[in-house]
């Protein structure tokens, strides 16, 4: 097996441990710990952290640390939250979740800076576009990682009431620290300071002057609206409601499951459709179920429609978790730590804003702003297409661009 395929099994089968763990207490907060809002508290101020932590650590640790390391360090704040739910209480839950949101920017940071240097690199001996190599690489372990969303709510669901072990996530620390090798970017190759806090805060919001960012910021914006309704709303609101708290898991093991496969499939064919196929596919599918849920009045005898809905959720999901990792490490390829640092810190903001309104907004209009965000997301994209094609007079769109010119334009950008 060729070595940079192993390292990316390695990441993604360490995720796969660690959110097995956690993905399944997740999707129960909100239902689980109802009592005087503790649950939605609790993601609230997970991704209140993350938003912290993306304006200041991920640049800082990579770059201290190695991408490895920041991995492992980050897990190790997730097993601390698993740990807490064995005790759920505010003065165990919020702590650990505060930790846990520290801990996420970096790790998931890392991660996608690390699959973007390995895809590039083993592109570049192989001859191939670094592009098509990273969205392979990228629909491998988004296939890998969503399935821990089927392993942890099926435990959550077979044995309600308990709390999926933190074991697994011990297990995902130790592979990552034993099996993963280092990298080092030779972007960053031979710079010997260790950044400042400063320096690594004006990194993260210097790039926001590059009107690419800009109009890229609302898809992981509307990333953490979507990825928030689903685990709050549609758990609670839906599901929960009208089948019972015991059905959640079973749900959204359905999401999982499509977003999972879609994840491979995405990664595999947009060297054929371009980007741009994708997301507009992604859009349609999350506009045509938003409109539906406002139409819909869900019922006990209508339970296949639950699993239409988290399934066709997870379709669309699969688009906005591979192309938005991919299309960050491409068009930032020479400042990817600041890139993917302003991706979690945006995706956070949608996050919390969304838990934030999440108690005093009704379904409804929380169904609009989501039509609302994601429209406005796929204007910022097409305009960003137009921007792209403009730069280079003559030549096709990033996104349909030929395997040979997609690595020119790689080097170019």
């Amino acid at each position: 097996m060729d070595r940079s395929l192993r390292n990316v099994l390695v990441v993604a089968l360490g995720f796969l441990l660690l959110f097995t763990a956690y993905g399944g207490l997740q999707s129960l907060q909100s239902s689980l710990y109802s009592d005087e809002g503790l649950g939605v508290t609790v993601l609230s101020t997970l991704y209140g952290a993350v938003l912290l932590s993306s304006m200041l650590l991920p640049p800082l640790l990579i770059r201290t640390l190695g991408c490895k390391w920041t991995i492992v360090l980050s897990m190790g704040c997730y097993v601390a939250f698993s740990l807490g739910n064995f005790y759920a209480s505010w003065y165990t839950l919020i702590p650990t979740s505060i930790l846990l949101g520290l801990g996420a920017a970096p790790l998931w940071s890392a991660q996608s800076t690390y699959l973007t240097v390995v895809g590039n690199a083993h592109a570049e001996k192989a001859g191939k576009a670094g592009r098509d190599v990273v969205n392979q690489y990228f629909g491998i372990f988004f296939l890998l990682f969503q399935s821990s969303g089927v392993w942890g709510n099926l435990i959550s669901s077979l044995v309600f009431g308990q709390k999926p072990t933190q074991g697994s996530g011990v297990l995902a620390v130790l592979l990552v620290a034993l099996f993963l090798d280092p990298i080092r970017d030779t972007l960053h190759k031979g710079e010997g300071e260790t950044p400042s806090v400063r320096s690594t805060l004006l990194s993260t919001l210097k790039l926001l002057r590059d009107r690419r960012l800009r109009l890229l910021v609302l898809l992981p914006l509307y990333s953490g609206f979507e990825q928030a309704f689903l685990a709050g709303d549609y758990t609670r609101s839906y599901t929960t409601c009208a089948l019972g708290i015991h059905f959640v898991g079973y749900v959204m093991i359905c999401f999982a499951a499509t977003n999972a496969l879609c994840s491979e499939l995405y990664g595999k064919v947009a060297r054929y459709t371009g980007r741009a196929a994708l997301y507009a596919f992604g859009a349609a599918t999350h506009l045509s179920c938003i409109v539906a849920l406002l139409l819909w009045e869900p019922r006990p005898g209508q339970l296949p429609v639950f699993f239409v809905f988290s399934g066709l959720w997870g379709v669309a999901d699969a688009v906005w978790q591979t192309q938005n990792n991919v299309l960050f490490g491409v068009l930032f390829d020479k400042d990817k730590e600041a890139a993917f640092a302003n991706y979690r810190l945006w995706e956070a903001l949608g996050f919390v804003v969304a838990f934030g309104y999440s108690t005093f907004l009704c379904v409804r209009v929380k169904l609009y702003i989501l039509l609302a965000v994601l429209s406005a997301a796929m204007l910022a994209y097409a305009a960003l297409e137009v921007l792209e094609s403009r730069a280079r007079p003559g030549a096709p769109t990033a996104a349909a661009a030929t395997p040979a010119e997609a690595g020119e334009t790689q080097t170019k950008m």
